[in-house]
């Protein structure tokens, strides 16, 4: 998927001689027993041997406990560094907050006018995407050129490709274009259901624009275009996408929250809902009757009731409910990202699967992020010292020391459609 925009949370503490760190010390990481016997070790009986590895369990896991739990009340408190400085060197660390703050304005200009660069090239392809629009609904015909211009690009991905003639013929709308390239991203074919499909038969176009700059907050809206259907009366349904007014603490935009056309489904119609028979039985008279309820049910169309953030952040809520309420954000955040990003200016890689090459690509690269040591699972069987073969060694420099990518500046930061 595209690169992840930061969705609002609660103010986390860096860690700094200030205050203690976010991650939990190392003996968190495990407890065990000493490893080099004392005195009194080398002559311990033999049924002591036989201890209950239940209990020791048992043991490790409440003293784990007790040391995270002591380790959290520490996070984010002063260790009175700060406090212990003298007068004159606080003055010093005051003045680098106020240089910082400017810092922050200027980011936060950039990033403002990175998203009006983005604006001006989206206006200047819109009458490509009129054009591709007109191609897919068969109401124009495609010419020579562009088909001479596709056949070369073919060749370029492919040497074995054979080329079509480039001789215009007759308009030929292309059936189910926007459903095939939906169903080719790897995030969105997993929530389309068949019967979805049906409805996203009728799908006809979608289209991306931006919130005017004099809007409260920046952000913006991707409009589904639907031919007339047996589902609902919308002709459009639109997925606006709002950010915070200023950028976050990594200089990006932050993502607040999202607003869905309400969908007007028509009768018996609605793919968000499944519907049962239930019989249901009259305690005083003994008559039963047939009863149709609906339940809620899994489908495309729930992108356009966006799961809703707290408003307030002590707003009560459980641990599990709280982490399914972030994965969902993260998600309905990330489809709208994909949209926008991928889909839209690449439709016709979607339609074909290209596309796919490269979304599996970053599918791989994040899977395959970070190596441990440790084969937790026991799938890898450790080979002999005989047969390993020692790789040459690449060097680079210090984890955690500015890497390769510490300077590098990111040639997406503005983007253009």
């Amino acid at each position: 998927m595209s690169s992840n925009v930061p969705i609002a949370h609660g103010d986390i503490t860096a860690p700094t001689p200030q205050n203690t760190p976010l991650t939990h010390a190392p003996i968190a990481a495990g407890l065990s027993r000493p490893t080099v016997p004392d005195i009194s070790e080398d002559n311990e009986p033999a049924e002591d041997e036989s201890e209950d590895p239940a209990q020791i369990t048992g043991a490790q896991a409440a003293m784990l406990g007790l040391v995270q739990g002591r380790l959290a009340d520490l996070v984010g408190k002063s260790s009175g560094y700060i406090e212990s400085l003298p007068l004159d060197v606080k003055k010093s660390v005051e003045a680098l907050k106020g240089v910082q703050v400017k810092q922050n304005e200027l980011q936060n200009q950039y990033k403002r006018e990175c998203l009006e660069l983005e604006k001006k090239y989206l206006e200047l392809q819109q009458p490509l995407y009129e054009r591709r629009n007109a191609i897919i609904s068969g109401a124009a015909q495609a010419t020579a050129e562009e088909i001479e211009a596709g056949s070369q690009a073919s060749l370029k991905d492919d040497p074995l490709y054979t080329p079509l003639p480039s001789d215009e013929g007759a308009p030929a709308a292309i059936p189910e274009f926007w459903l095939t390239a939906l169903r080719n991203h790897v995030g969105l074919s997993e929530i389309i259901t068949e019967r979805d499909a049906s409805a996203l038969k009728n799908l006809t176009d979608i289209r991306l624009s931006y919130l005017p700059s004099d809007s409260p907050k920046p952000g913006f809206k991707i409009s589904f275009i639907f031919s007339p259907n047996d589902y609902f009366e919308n002709d459009v349904l639109d997925k606006t996408y709002l950010y915070q007014e200023e950028v976050g603490y990594t200089g990006d935009f932050v993502y607040d929250h999202a607003i869905g056309t309400e969908i007007k489904w028509k009768e018996e119609k609605d793919l968000t809902k499944e519907f049962e028979i239930k019989k249901q039985r009259n305690k005083n008279t003994n008559r039963t009757r047939l009863v149709r309820k609906a339940r809620p049910t899994d489908s495309f169309f729930n992108f356009f009731s966006p799961p809703v953030p707290p408003e307030n952040e002590g707003e009560d809520m459980d641990d599990e409910d709280l982490v399914e309420l972030e994965e969902k954000l993260e998600m309905d955040y990330q489809i709208g990202e994909d949209l926008k990003e991928k889909i839209i200016p690449r439709a016709i890689d979607y339609f074909t699967g290209k596309a796919l090459e490269y979304d599996v690509m970053d599918e791989d690269e994040d899977d395959f992020d970070e190596l441990d040591d440790e084969d937790e699972d026991g799938q890898f069987d450790d080979e002999d010292s005989d047969s390993e073969v020692e790789l040459p060694r690449r060097r680079g420099p210090p984890k955690g020391r500015g890497g390769s990518s510490a300077g590098a500046v990111n040639p997406e930061e503005c983007k253009q459609q």
